[in-house]
């Protein structure tokens, strides 16, 4: 197996996959958006995970790499590989699937909870727990595209995590987050950090950025990962 990422913002790292990857003895490549928009042949990875970043994916006037990075991913996508969305990376799929990306009524941005709805079982093939606590940061959200299914919502966003049929799976919020990352993220955008129903302050996100709000997200993500890149 062989997993490209794209990663759009030096802060916004890929964290825990990271673990998971070395764990898996997974061979990565990567495009670092801010230094080169460049990527590679559709025959040179089997994977593709595409990260956050604070643009939107409607900002092709601001961001000259954008179109391409949406033909690339809809190039891979219709090559039949293996394709994980988190955040922007999530509304970058649902875009290039054809779903309207706009901004959702509020912000995001803490440690909330999520509830997975029934079937999410079958396609994992396993057990997941029903709600767990994980971290966001967005303001965007999207329709569901066609042919997709959304299997996690919350009370600020429906349309959490979906995937159509077994290579393509996207995440709205951030179970790849880790310490590092999360204040990372608080220390570039502390700007958004604008008080209302669905956004914390920097003391109560770093408050709740404990081990067992981790590990919620990276137990969903592990299984995310291996059932979509190692058929496990």
């Amino acid at each position: 197996m062989r997993i490209h990422y794209i990663q759009h913002v030096p802060f916004e790292e890929i964290g825990y996959i990271q673990e998971w990857l070395t764990e898996n003895n997974i061979e990565v490549s990567t495009t670092k958006i801010w230094e080169s928009a460049t990527f590679p042949s559709l025959g040179d990875f089997d994977g593709l995970v595409v990260m956050g970043g604070p643009m939107g994916v409607y900002e092709e006037e601001l961001y000259e790499w954008m179109a391409a990075e949406k033909t690339f991913i809809k190039y891979a996508i219709g090559a039949g590989k293996k394709v994980l969305g988190i955040c922007l990376g999530s509304q970058l799929v649902a875009s290039v699937l054809g779903a309207n990306v706009y901004p959702n009524n509020g912000k995001e941005i803490g440690w909330f909870d999520v509830s997975v709805k029934p079937g999410l079982d079958i396609w994992l093939g396993k057990d997941i727990e029903t709600v767990f606590t994980t971290f966001h940061w967005h303001g965007d959200t999207f329709d569901l595209p066609e042919g997709c299914i959304n299997h996690i919502n919350s009370p600020a966003c429906e349309n959490q995590f979906f995937t159509q049929g077994e290579n393509v799976a996207a995440i709205q919020f951030h179970p790849e987050a880790t310490s590092e990352t999360v204040n990372a993220m608080v220390e570039n955008c502390s700007n958004e950090l604008v008080p209302d129903n669905f956004v914390q302050s920097a003391a109560e996100i770093q408050q709740k950025s404990n081990v067992k709000n981790f590990s919620g997200g990276h137990q969903f993500l592990s299984k995310v990962l291996n059932r979509l890149f190692l058929l496990k």
